[in-house]
């Protein structure tokens, strides 16, 4: 599939018109969008991350080096200072629990492997939501997007 059928393949799946599609990108008109996905007009280098962002995708995608739409990600990025909030509460979770508090499955303490993944899970959810919540509770003003 090349770029062109990819753009247009990503827009109709996410049910997004030409108009809109142009709106987001800031040409005037859905013709020059009409044109790219007839494979009339080719996209500049410099474009093809603007219609990866426009259509919640990576540019990986639209070139064909992958192979999913793997939709971008629209929460805030995680700080320096967030990532050690995240560790210092983790660790904290991590040496409140013990065999007799739900740790250990069946009664039998849990092993390393188990601690980890548990570690593991709970930094991923840890990590999703601080950036949801910066997402939710950060006022427009000082978003940067």
């Amino acid at each position: 599939m090349e770029l062109y059928e990819r753009i247009k393949f990503r827009r109709n799946e996410l049910d997004m018109s030409q108009d809109e599609l142009a709106q987001k990108l800031g040409y005037k008109s859905r013709s020059t969008i009409a044109k790219i996905e007839n494979g009339e007009n080719d996209i500049p280098q410099s474009k093809i991350e603007a219609f990866a962002k426009a259509l919640q995708t990576t540019p990986s995608y639209l070139m064909g080096w992958e192979d999913k739409p793997n939709k971008q990600s629209d929460l805030p990025p995680l700080t320096a200072k967030d990532e050690r909030e995240i560790a210092r509460d983790l660790e904290a979770m991590i040496n409140a629990l013990d065999s007799r508090s739900g740790m250990a499955a069946y009664n039998d303490p849990e092993d390393a492997e188990d601690a980890e993944l548990l570690k593991a899970s709970l930094l991923t959810s840890m990590r999703l939501a601080k950036q949801m919540a910066k997402k939710k509770f950060t006022p427009h003003k000082y978003r940067k997007e």
